[in-house]
């Protein structure tokens, strides 16, 4: 038995020397760290995603010797004052949409490469989207209210509405407006309209207003897109147009919306809302054609591990010395959501 506890003690002490020589010929990895919600970390980052991840980087705190930050939701602001303690700092990899929240343009400054999962988060955003308006084309929502109200026993032989041959007005061809517009166009049996001041070709946004029978909002959220759908839009829609927004709350005048739903011209469907969230109470939770639901368009549950594949694959490309296929430019900050 002591012969065999001393082979087993020298084949572990062979092993740690071999993995010591090892470890001295490979090339040092980069320290990495990490700065999200601790609550939504795991729903983002699952076990196996880590383990590659720290097959790539050697994960840590946030300190001096960081060279690339991995944020995601509830990561605080970058400051002057947190860049100037993390001199080696080369790259933010953002595991979420915006970046707008937590980095300013002193990053940017400073030479550091930006990253985000928007894209992937544009996807279910999209499939939400499109969703809704084939539901917004048929006025389920507004005919569910009517049903359980007792106003309506069934449609099965009456006229109803249907999406065939709709038009759809999409306003904003973000990296989101884009993939909704893709969505359309492949089924075939909707006529599709944009308005988008940097795509050529593109509508005036009284036009679209006027033409649409479903408006759905895919602009960013910045000073002069702020009340873009106001009393004066909503009024060019026509009677029984329906409003989809799941892009910013800011983008529609919500009192105007109020009173142009309550007078039954228009429907919403709102996944978004300004403010955010509405007060307990608000008109627009108890009108029988508006549904509100709570910003729920965007990467969920097991969809957030989409988030997570894209900003390890981003770091591994980063390390890798490829480009990044989420890279965010400083020059193109001041259009992005």
């Amino acid at each position: 038995m002591l012969v065999a506890a001393c082979q087993r003690h020298m084949s572990e002490v062979c092993c740690r020397m071999l993995e010591s020589a090892y470890t001295r010929q490979m090339p040092s990895r980069p320290l990495a760290a990490i700065r999200m919600s601790a609550a939504l970390q795991p729903t983002v980052f699952s076990d196996g995603l880590l383990a590659r991840l720290c097959a790539t980087v050697e994960l840590g705190p946030l300190g001096a010797g960081t060279e690339i930050l991995i944020t995601g939701w509830g990561c605080p602001v970058i400051s002057d004052e947190t860049l100037d303690g993390l001199p080696k700092l080369r790259a933010v990899v953002h595991a979420a949409g915006t970046v707008k929240g937590h980095l300013r343009e002193a990053v940017w400054r400073r030479g550091i490469a930006v990253s985000s999962a928007a894209d992937a988060n544009a996807e279910p955003v999209a499939d939400y989207t499109l969703a809704l308006i084939i539901l917004a084309g048929k006025r389920s929502f507004f005919y569910a209210r009517q049903y359980a109200a007792g106003r309506i026993h069934s449609l099965a032989h009456g006229t109803g509405d249907g999406n065939d041959g709709l038009t759809i007005g999409v306003v904003g061809a973000s990296r989101i407006g884009r993939r909704v517009i893709e969505r359309l166009e492949r089924l075939g049996y909707y006529r599709v309209l944009v308005s988008d001041p940097y795509v050529p070709g593109s509508i005036d946004l009284d036009d679209l207003c006027r033409q649409s029978n479903v408006v759905t909002l895919h602009a960013p959220a910045l000073p002069s897109t702020r009340h873009m759908i106001d009393d004066r839009r909503l009024g060019l829609m026509r009677d029984g147009t329906v409003l989809v927004n799941t892009a910013r709350g800011s983008l529609v005048d919500t009192d105007a919306l109020v009173r142009h739903c309550a007078a039954g011209r228009i429907d919403a469907v709102l996944d978004v809302t300004d403010p955010e969230p509405l007060p307990a109470g608000h008109p627009l939770f108890d009108l029988p054609n508006v549904l509100v639901t709570p910003h729920i368009a965007g990467a969920q549950g097991r969809e957030r591990l989409r988030l997570g594949e894209f900003a390890v694959a981003e770091v591994e490309r980063l390390v890798r010395g490829e480009p990044l296929l989420g890279a965010v430019l400083l020059e193109n900050l001041g259009r992005l959501a």
